[in-house]
């Protein structure tokens, strides 16, 4: 497709906009990730959007990838997440309520953070959490175990219980304004993954590489179908990306699961 071109969505596969530009960076591994799980990909480029809102119409699913969008200028995904609000998300907010699915990876999840569509527990896109500088005090590339939440109403992770993921990000470290904010996204079924000990229990760091509140490493809003998280699952497509596949019979990389998950959703919707 061409900067200003219309996308030619397949009716058998659902449309995905991948957005990109502006410091982007993992926006061709998104796309794959979507194409192999059976969408119809295509990366757009955030000012194409801006100029011509209607493009989000042909698409059933939009996605952010991570990277560095604007250099983390002012925080990861603050200006990103100016940009995307004040010239598109009325746009936005209709396409979800259409039945539309937002996916935001690392950077991704911290511009949806930001613009207020996560948790988005009142309604009215004002921020409610936020994703702050690592616990740490460095930047963490790493593979770390993650939980599902059974009870979670994400359509991203159903059917999902343990995953091994990368996570590459400095500022990862989820924090809510309370325990009681916290507590109600866990009543609510918006937590979707949270980071997990390999021998059970409580994880500490580096299995929370952050020391994100709760261990949360992924939420989503209340229709299940916005969804963000710090870990890289479009970097676990093949089992061969796994540091120990050797070891391991993967037919693929665990991350497709979740890729499959809402191109299905979208299928059905």
């Amino acid at each position: 497709m061409g900067r200003s071109g219309s996308p030619a969505v397949s009716r058998a596969r659902p449309g995905v906009c991948v957005i990109t530009g502006f410091g982007i960076n993992a926006d061709e591994e998104l796309a794959t990730a979507f194409e192999m799980a059976g969408g119809d990909a295509r990366r757009v480029h955030v000012t194409d959007l801006i100029a011509e809102p209607g493009l989000l119409s042909g698409f059933r699913i939009l996605a952010f990838p991570g990277g560095f969008s604007f250099g983390d200028h002012l925080g990861s995904g603050k200006v990103f997440a100016t940009l995307f609000r004040r010239n598109l998300g009325p746009r936005m907010a209709e396409f979800v309520a259409g039945g539309g699915l937002v996916v935001g990876i690392c950077n991704g999840f911290q511009v949806l953070v930001k613009m207020g569509v996560l948790p988005n527990l009142s309604g009215t896109t004002g921020q409610e959490v936020s994703l702050i500088h690592n616990d740490s005090g460095k930047y963490e590339d790493r593979w770390v175990m993650v939980n599902f939440e059974q009870d979670s109403r994400c359509v991203w992770t159903r059917g999902l219980r343990q995953m091994d993921l990368p996570v590459r990000h400095g500022e990862g470290r989820f924090i809510t304004r309370s325990p009681e904010f916290l507590s109600e996204l866990a009543a609510r079924g918006l937590v979707a993954l949270r980071y997990a000990s390999p021998l059970g229990g409580e994880p500490k760091y580096p299995e929370d590489p952050n020391g994100s509140d709760g261990h949360v490493a992924g939420i989503c809003d209340p229709t299940g179908r916005v969804f963000g998280l710090m870990p890289h699952p479009e970097a676990f497509i093949h089992a061969e990306n796994h540091p120990d596949w050797n070891a391991r019979s993967l037919a693929e990389g665990e991350g497709l699961r979740i890729f499959a998950n809402g191109v299905r959703a979208a299928s059905q919707g």
